[in-house]
């Protein structure tokens, strides 16, 4: 990838996740003071969550129909924006409601679409960690001007700096070139030809096992370090430091390691980071060892979302590749991770931080399925995985 396309795809991506850190920490708190109620709000979240899971295949399968990737990004980005835009406008509750649903709707195949934008790119796929590690570096440094912004101006301003970033992205994305229509002979066959590709099944098997394991950790690790006396201040400072190591990997420690031992092996590393991290999180809330395994979330996110990244790149058409990575998103990572989090809240209820065991069990159910992987990247006359 030229130095001038690796600029443009580094603003993208900071655009894009720099626009979800506008938006995620904040939506809520509009939503309260627009009049709704904690349950209203969960309720709303959990339905908007809904809708992304379903939308994003249906966005992905018309991208790569089309060949139109870059098209469809951007009418998404722009459309998401714009919707985000309204709700600052509207005073109407159930006028929320349906905008919320709709931004839904519009952003749910957003990260899928921009990453398969980038296997798109001449050795976009080769660049991807730099890509990507911008857009969490975007997210951290976003949410934090936001936070000051909203300080001062109110909780409208997370969304106002989200329709912003969403609309420049729009406008970055236009800057590449439009996807080849040669590619459309690859999309033949859709959901049914990508599910016959046994690589990317039990890929997406092994990403929902190692994802949706983090669940519990996302709902009440912050309950369990201040429930035993660890300051708020202190705790996110431990969840920091998981978003810097996943920065971490992506710029730096990720491809190196798929060059130097293969995305089939990186999977297995990450799931047995994973069955280590939350093992220590099952059996002690000391702050030395909390500490040492936040780190380990550069493993278990960044590490495992590059290797599947690669995994897609070698094994998938590239006329599949929106359709693959918007199922990969969805149901490796949205649906498990819903799923996990509902089992997790009785799970954490009855047992309390030993409930992290069935984690480290998830984790390791996922080291077979990659081990498979590996080898099929052994049959694979050109050592394509």
């Amino acid at each position: 990838m030229a130095e001038g396309s690796i600029g443009r795809a580094v603003a993208l991506y900071a655009a894009l996740y720099g626009g979800y850190g506008a938006l995620s920490p904040f939506l809520p708190a509009t939503l309260a003071s627009r009049g709704f109620e904690a349950s209203q709000i969960g309720t709303l979240l959990a339905a908007a969550m809904l809708v992304r899971l379903v939308a994003g295949p249906p966005t992905g399968r018309f991208a790569d129909r089309h060949a139109a990737v870059r098209g469809v990004l951007a009418l998404g980005l722009a459309a998401s924006g714009g919707l985000t835009l309204a709700l600052l406008g509207s005073g109407s509750v159930a006028v929320l409601v349906v905008l919320v649903l709709i931004q839904a709707a519009a952003s749910a195949a957003l990260s899928p679409l921009a990453d398969a934008l980038m296997l798109s790119v001449r050795n976009g796929g080769a660049a991807y960690g730099r890509i990507r590690g911008a857009g969490s570096a975007a997210f951290i440094v976003t949410t934090v001007l936001t936070g000051w912004l909203v300080s001062r101006l109110g909780d409208g301003a997370g969304l106002a700096v989200c329709a912003v970033l969403f609309g420049a992205a729009a406008l970055t994305t236009l800057r590449f070139a439009p996807t080849s229509s040669s590619v459309t002979g690859g999309a033949a066959g859709g959901f049914r030809a990508l599910l016959a590709i046994g690589v990317f099944r039990r890929l997406v098997l092994a990403a929902a096992l190692v994802i949706g394991a983090h669940a519990m950790h996302d709902a009440f690790a912050v309950i369990a370090w201040t429930g035993v006396g660890i300051g708020t201040g202190a705790a996110g400072l431990l969840w920091a430091e998981a978003v810097a190591a996943e920065v971490f990997v992506f710029l730096w420690l990720g491809p190196r390691l798929l060059d130097r031992i293969g995305p089939a092996r990186a999977l297995e590393l990450a799931a047995l980071a994973g069955a280590l991290r939350w093992a220590v999180q099952a059996q002690t809330t000391w702050l030395p060892a909390l500490v040492a395994i936040q780190a380990l979330h550069g493993l278990t996110f960044a590490l495992l979302h590059l290797a599947c990244l690669r995994i897609v790149a070698r094994a998938v058409p590239e006329g599949l590749r929106a359709t693959a990575l918007t199922v990969y998103g969805s149901f490796g990572l949205g649906l498990a991770s819903a799923l996990v989090t509902l089992a997790a809240g009785p799970l954490y209820g009855r047992l309390g931080l030993p409930a992290f065991w069935a984690m480290s069990g998830l984790s390791l159910l996922a080291v077979p399925v990659a081990y498979r992987l590996r080898r099929d990247s052994r049959q694979d006359k050109a050592g394509h995985i």
